[in-house]
């Protein structure tokens, strides 16, 4: 069987069209007023992530920013460590390099800063500083030469272990760290420069109480059908070929797959994959009977288990 290759038609995400609507607005400034964490929980889809990259834009599109326009992420995993926030240690590669350059009782052994990187919010709090006020020879990184401002993203921090939340509860009121491989070297944020943190939940589990207090705490809601439709033509691009009326049919149906759906409701993400998938296969200029068979067809887009496409298929025949 011969497969024919498609072109690519995801887009890459254009953070200056995010639409954010007045209550999330409200909540991350009042995280920033506070200088507090912004603590985001919502569907998969729903844009948490994307919304870091849309505040470090605007921070650093305003008059005589310092902001660095793009977000510090921080991918969390179900085996991070506190200190991963902050920085790395490579200890087995320190261990390997210092054994190949031993020569012998008393040779020198590498420096250790030469294993050590500053992670997501260990370089926000170091870049803050003005030169010469951090010693860049306790770790690899390079700083900047000029002290900058930054957003920090730390994406899902709910898979990580309970402890880590617990760890870094001075961390992240008060932005300093220690590095215990250079006798415990203190890092501490300029006041005079801004950190901005955003941290996403996918409520996967309950966060501690203590950490909670030190957040400002949002839920983006599933977007009503005005914004939605706002989303919707904002990430298509205005150049779609869809009418309003046939938006409206499809907006339809994407809200009955997600009444139906028993596992998994599909996300305004899986949504703009599906219409621009659609697009491609030029759905408007096909006949009931072809729409029809698009639309069973890429119901993998919407749904991700079978107990859900067995649930949904009834609303395509």
């Amino acid at each position: 069987m011969k497969v024919q290759i498609q072109p690519r038609i995801a887009q890459p995400f254009r953070p200056q069209e995010y639409i954010m609507h007045e209550a999330l607005k409200n909540a991350m400034e009042v995280a920033m007023a506070l200088g507090q964490p912004l603590l985001l929980t919502g569907e998969p889809g729903t844009g948490k992530t994307k919304l870091a990259q849309k505040v470090a834009l605007d921070l650093s599109s305003a008059d005589a920013s310092d902001f660095i326009d793009k977000p510090l992420v921080f991918n969390t995993k179900t085996t991070s460590a506190a200190r991963d926030l902050f920085y790395t240690y490579d200890a087995l590669s320190h261990f390997q390099a210092a054994n190949i350059k031993q020569q012998g009782a008393g040779a020198d052994i590498l420096n250790t800063a030469g294993f050590i990187e500053l992670q997501a919010l260990g370089k926000a709090i170091a870049f803050t500083n003005e030169a010469g006020k951090v010693d860049g020879k306790k770790f690899s990184t390079k700083l900047p030469a000029q002290p900058q401002s930054s957003v920090v993203l730390i994406d899902e921090i709910d898979k990580a272990p309970r402890d880590f939340t617990n760890d870094i509860l001075d961390e992240i009121e008060n932005y300093r760290f220690q590095m215990k491989e250079q006798d415990n070297y203190l890092i501490e944020n300029d006041p005079a420069r801004k950190i901005v943190v955003i941290m996403t939940s996918n409520s996967e589990k309950n966060l501690p109480d203590a950490f909670l207090r030190r957040c400002v705490f949002y839920h983006i809601p599933f977007p009503d059908d005005e914004l939605l439709k706002d989303i919707v033509k904002t990430q298509i691009g205005g150049s779609t070929n869809f009418t309003d009326t046939m938006l409206n049919t499809l907006l339809q149906k994407f809200e009955d797959v997600r009444k139906k759906a028993v596992r998994k409701p599909p996300a305004t993400a899986e949504l703009i994959a599906w219409l621009r998938v659609l697009e491609m296969q030029n759905f408007m200029e096909a006949n009931d009977s072809k729409q029809r068979s698009q639309l069973l067809d890429n119901l993998s887009l919407l749904v991700k288990t079978r107990e859900d496409l067995e649930a949904v298929k009834g609303l395509f025949h």
